[in-house]
């Protein structure tokens, strides 16, 4: 659930004109996000292609879509594809695991807008977690809707407050058993959270085989993005496209802490405030679960006009995760996801793979 966005800096002039040029001459971007976040109807597909493209439209760290669904009629399984892990930046999965409570959620609420009832179990045998789908006669989820509009929306932010009603709402929508929410909005507090994600942002960036992977995700063009429709798109974090070529001579010179510091300083203190998820136990089916709460205070989010995106380099350190676990004062509790949120224009959304490549034999 990572929010990295490449800073071209200095490159920025020549990257940009250089972007321009990938961008006209290069397939259609636009075309190919629309056609991913196109709404379907079970009339023109299988109910199981109709339940996983919704559920392949959820969040999910570097956007690597590390999943793979299985089923049938009475219940669908969603297990881990361990060959898009992420090692450097979530050693024991613990991200992997919140993504697939992600589609585990936006299946769910899929599932109930056909009207099918619905209940989630987490399988540690086989690390599956497993949606038994019922008869007809379900209530459709109000926030089925905002699956289609939702996104992190990696940009600054508008520097106002979140009504209480509102803050109320996406509390009671991100409730979930084995899991609690956490709302900061005061600014002496969020400047702390602010002082361990620039702490932690910085040990990042020290780390060769975190900055490797995060590079290998990267898709700084959209050919590059339509080609393996998954990774982070330079323009849905507000950047220019460029070449890849002329991406791997300035990275290195523009991804660097001081310059990633300055844009996350502006980005928080242009926001609302923190929402941080919080697992009841650090374990594989509280990090679904935790996954299922975010999913919910997303799409309740957006339904509100609300925008947010993750700030997750304090959960992602072991040290600074210690420490945000001592401010937060939630004892031994393991703090999962950090999220900034607040108001703002939307941004390019992020692609994903087709259905097809992600459903396999059960």
């Amino acid at each position: 659930m990572n929010r990295r966005h490449l800073l071209l800096g200095g490159g920025a002039a020549v990257a940009a004109g250089l972007g321009t040029y990938a961008v006209t001459r290069g397939p259609s971007y636009d075309a190919a996000a629309e056609a991913v976040w196109a709404e379907r109807t079970q009339q023109q597909t299988s109910e199981l292609h109709y339940l996983v493209h919704h559920a392949t439209l959820a969040a999910n760290s570097h956007n690597t879509q590390p999943w793979l669904f299985s089923g049938g009629k009475d219940h669908v399984s969603i297990r881990p594809d361990l060959s898009r892990a992420t090692p450097a930046v979530d050693p024991d999965n613990h991200h992997l695991f919140t993504s697939l409570g992600c589609a585990a959620e936006n299946l769910c609420i899929a599932a109930s807008a056909s009207s099918r009832s619905n209940t989630v179990d987490f399988l540690p045998g086989e690390d599956e977690v497993r949606i038994s789908l019922g008869g007809d006669g379900a209530v459709a989820d109000r926030l089925f809707e905002a699956i289609h509009e939702r996104q992190c929306t990696r940009s600054t932010y508008e520097s106002r407050l979140v009504p209480a009603e509102e803050l109320k709402a996406l509390e009671d929508a991100a409730r979930m058993a084995g899991c609690s929410l956490m709302l900061i909005t005061e600014k002496p507090r969020m400047e702390q959270i602010l002082e361990l994600i620039l702490a932690a942002n910085t040990a990042q960036i020290a780390d060769e085989a975190f900055v490797r992977e995060l590079k290998h995700w990267l898709r700084f063009n959209p050919s590059e993005a339509i080609k393996h429709g998954d990774g982070l798109y330079a323009a849905c974090t507000g950047n220019p496209a460029m070449p890849s070529w002329i991406a791997d001579l300035v990275f290195g010179f523009v991804f660097t802490a001081e310059a990633e510091n300055a844009k996350c300083t502006g980005q928080v203190k242009s926001s609302a405030g923190f929402a941080v998820f919080v697992s009841d136990r650090n374990d594989k089916s509280h990090w679904v679960q935790a996954g299922r709460s975010y999913q919910r205070f997303a799409l309740a989010s957006t339904a509100l006009g609300i925008r947010h995106a993750f700030l997750n380099q304090p959960v992602e350190v072991a040290h600074y995760r210690a420490e945000l676990s001592s401010l937060l004062g939630i004892g031994d509790r393991r703090p999962d996801l950090v999220v900034r949120f607040g108001y703002s224009d939307a941004m390019p959304r992020s692609l994903r793979r087709p259905v097809s490549e992600v459903i396999v034999a059960g």
